[in-house]
């Protein structure tokens, strides 16, 4: 079989037949005080893989909700529960004196909260690519992510100490980490992205705030005292409205560092997906800046237009758009692509849960 970039991926799905599985979703969290969202994601999963396919055949989820509330519960116990009573036992050695022992216990809890999060990014795609089934065949890894779980604490922590400029390098190398740990069937994922292709984009997302504001502080002074001028009465201070105008200015900045993130994250994805293959499969992804500022657009339109309920929406909006723009091309074997014999993970991605990491 051939994945061609016109027709490997494709999604079958309608806003108006996944309208009932969210607003049922939706009164069931409510209902259940939240308790239900972890069937919710399942039923979400269920009807989302099962109107993608890939050349000829849609995908399967076969994961469960159980499993995901498992997960969850055993995040909890083991990490979470002995990291709060690290920072309460810290809390009370700085309260009696002991600042220095206070403060090496922190170090050490947000360490291993760094460490956490690895092993939580990890294990969350070895157990989705478990659970999803082509043609029979399932995904999966028989790495337990505690390698990469140090690694990802180690390449964060040096991609932020030399101001931030080492980030790019972190993030394309943990991306290529994860992925060349995983396999579909019999054969292993290979990623090589390349951290000059982003590297620019990044650039002008870490240098742009230090310009703005220059530029901005001479701008607001000079607007503000012109502002002040054409005001009413002879004893009118420039200091409010410089004030206004300097507030004014912040919140431009924000605006533009989120759209200039936004120019960065869709560069990298295209870079990190393009340099990703599988056996004689090569992936892409296409979708540019413009594309994903309107994707983000709706969802403010929609969450805002509908009082939240719009929400329960966003799940489906953005697996449609990755769907849509995601590629391939290549000869796929179904004669050489056996089942998997990677360990099927017990639990679900409790621990990203858990930790507020959130990916869908």
């Amino acid at each position: 079989m051939t994945a061609s970039t016109d027709s490997a991926f494709r999604f079958e799905g309608r806003w108006q037949e996944y309208a009932p599985i969210a607003l049922t979703n939706l009164l069931l969290i409510i209902v259940t005080l939240g308790m239900y969202r972890f069937w919710a994601t399942t039923r979400t999963r269920h009807y989302l893989w099962s109107r993608t396919r890939f050349i000829d055949e849609p995908l399967e989820w076969t994961g469960t909700g159980k499993e995901l509330l498992l997960g969850f519960g055993f995040a909890i116990a083991l990490f979470v529960v002995p990291f709060v009573l690290l920072q309460l036992t810290a809390q009370a050695l700085a309260m009696n004196g002991h600042v220095g022992a206070a403060g090496t216990l922190t170090t050490v809890a947000g360490l291993v909260v760094f460490f956490l999060i690895g092993v939580a990014r990890f294990r969350a795609l070895r157990y989705r690519l478990s659970r999803t089934y082509w043609h029979g065949i399932r995904g999966g890894s028989n790495d337990n992510g505690v390698g990469y779980g140090f690694n990802w604490a180690f390449k964060t922590i040096i991609g932020y100490i030399p101001l931030w400029l080492l980030v790019p390098w972190a993030m394309v190398s943990l991306w290529n980490e994860r992925w060349e740990a995983m396999s579909f069937g019999s054969q292993q994922f290979r990623a090589n992205a390349r951290v000059g292709p982003v590297f620019n984009r990044f650039l002008l997302f870490y240098l742009a705030p230090f310009l703005l504001v220059a530029i901005g502080v001479v701008v607001a002074i000079s607007f503000g005292s012109r502002l002040a001028t054409m005001m009413p009465g002879p004893h009118v201070s420039p200091g409010p409205a410089i004030a206004i105008s300097i507030i004014g200015f912040i919140i431009a900045i924000y605006a533009l560092l989120g759209l200039i993130a936004v120019v960065y994250y869709a560069a990298f994805l295209r870079e990190a997906i393009g340099r990703l293959s599988l056996g004689e499969v090569d992936f892409h992804f296409d979708a540019r800046t413009g594309q994903f500022l309107k994707l983000f657009l709706g969802d403010v339109l929609l969450v805002v237009g509908t009082l939240g309920i719009g929400v329960m929406f966003l799940t489906y909006r953005h697996w449609r758009f990755f769907i849509t723009h995601l590629e391939a091309t290549g000869e796929v074997s179904l004669s050489t692509l056996s089942q998997s014999t990677t360990a099927l993970p017990r639990q679900g991605e409790g621990l990203l849960d858990a930790l507020d990491v959130g990916a869908f």
